[in-house]
């Protein structure tokens, strides 16, 4: 089989980076890259934009965008993505929400988003799985404790309610949670590579002072993640697996 014959991904776009990184593409584009999925493997809805999200017949399953909005503010396209989304979820399509994804799942399924009272979250930071996340499709056999790029304000509070967390780092006890069997969220960016987490960080770097933080030693402490890049890829293969069965 040829990737032409393949379902494609419906890449659901929440936003845009930061504006001095948007010369390196969308968050759609560092997605499809990073999953691993040729450019006719993956459909774009711009929901912030106003475009309006499909049927879900036809995809592979679906991969939610972060994005600079703040879910608390419930804004019209948010919330009308968030009933697609539960809708979706009760339905077994395979979802994998990232940062803003992974907050409007959480939210969606009736979890609680709201700002992480840590504070600002940035850089190569250290995650810890649960023992639990052994078991997990996208999290088994990777190591206990391994890199991630985050930066985010706000955090999932609480999981929706039977909802699984999988991983965790010092500044925010959700970083991953699995919702039924088909259904995840990650707090973390897999399709973050080190250009992408160093230009945020100096983004934010005006921010970053204000809170008491070195932008300069925060981004020479900026590593590679392949551990987290591998989870973005097994969710790809666990959905295709889903439909090749």
């Amino acid at each position: 089989m040829t990737h032409r014959h393949k379902r494609p991904f419906l890449i659901v776009e929440t936003g845009q980076p930061v504006a001095s990184m948007r010369r390196h593409r969308g968050f759609p584009h560092w997605i499809r890259v990073a999953a691993g999925l040729e450019a006719d493997e993956a459909v774009v809805v711009n929901v912030e934009g106003g475009q309006a999200l499909p049927g879900r017949e036809g995809f592979a399953g679906t991969i939610i965008t972060g994005s600079a909005a703040m879910v608390t503010e419930r804004r019209d396209w948010s919330e009308r993505s968030a009933q697609w989304l539960r809708d979706a979820a009760e339905a077994g399509m395979p979802l994998f929400g990232i940062c803003y994804g992974h907050q409007l799942l959480a939210h969606a399924l009736g979890g609680e988003v709201g700002d992480n009272p840590a504070g600002r979250e940035m850089g190569t930071i250290g995650l810890e799985l649960h023992p639990h996340a052994e078991h997990d499709p996208l999290f088994t056999g990777l190591p206990a404790q391994f890199a991630a790029q985050a930066t985010h304000l706000q955090t999932v509070l609480r999981a929706p309610e039977g909802a699984t967390v999988l991983a965790r780092s010092s500044q925010d006890d959700c970083h991953a949670f699995r919702w039924g069997e088909r259904t995840w969220g990650v707090q973390f960016h897999p399709e973050f590579s080190a250009t992408h987490m160093r230009g945020y960080v100096q983004a934010r770097q005006d921010a970053l002072q204000r809170e008491g933080r070195c932008a300069k030693t925060m981004a020479r402490d900026v590593s590679a993640t392949p551990h987290a890049r591998r989870v973005l890829r097994r969710f790809v293969r666990h959905a295709r697996g889903l439909h090749d069965h």
